[in-house]
């Protein structure tokens, strides 16, 4: 079992930069690929980057790709999602996950998940 705090979203103007946080605590942190999705009001909820154990490989959605960076420091037990060039298609809730193995983009095949933080892009 692994807790997902996530942290760092707000309310930022479209053009503007946010970095949210997930800490994880219980098993070991580093025997888990993580991964960063998002849920907008009325809509369902996405794929928007991933991160191997090692922090050697990502993966990241076309929507995102270029703005924002995904990163790791299994020494802290924290996940970061660095967010560039801000659109107000970016507002939703930002949720972390985890899961054993290999990272994916497919939300169901993530075990953890967080309780999710909001980021609303203003234009």
């Amino acid at each position: 079992q692994v807790q997902l705090v996530e942290s760092g979203g707000g309310l930022v103007q479209a053009g503007g930069s946010l970095r949210l946080s997930c800490a994880a605590s219980g098993r070991t942190f580093s025997n888990y690929a993580m991964g960063w999705f998002r849920q907008a009001p009325g809509k369902e909820r996405e794929f928007v980057a991933t991160i191997s154990w090692s922090g050697g490989s990502t993966a990241y959605a076309d929507s995102v790709k270029g703005r924002f960076t995904i990163s790791r420091d299994n020494a802290k037990n924290t996940v970061y999602l660095q967010m560039n060039s801000l659109k107000p298609e970016d507002t939703a809730v930002y949720y972390c996950a985890a899961r054993v193995g290999l990272l994916r983009v497919e939300i169901s095949q993530y075990n953890y998940w967080g309780q999710g933080t909001q980021v609303t892009v203003s234009s």
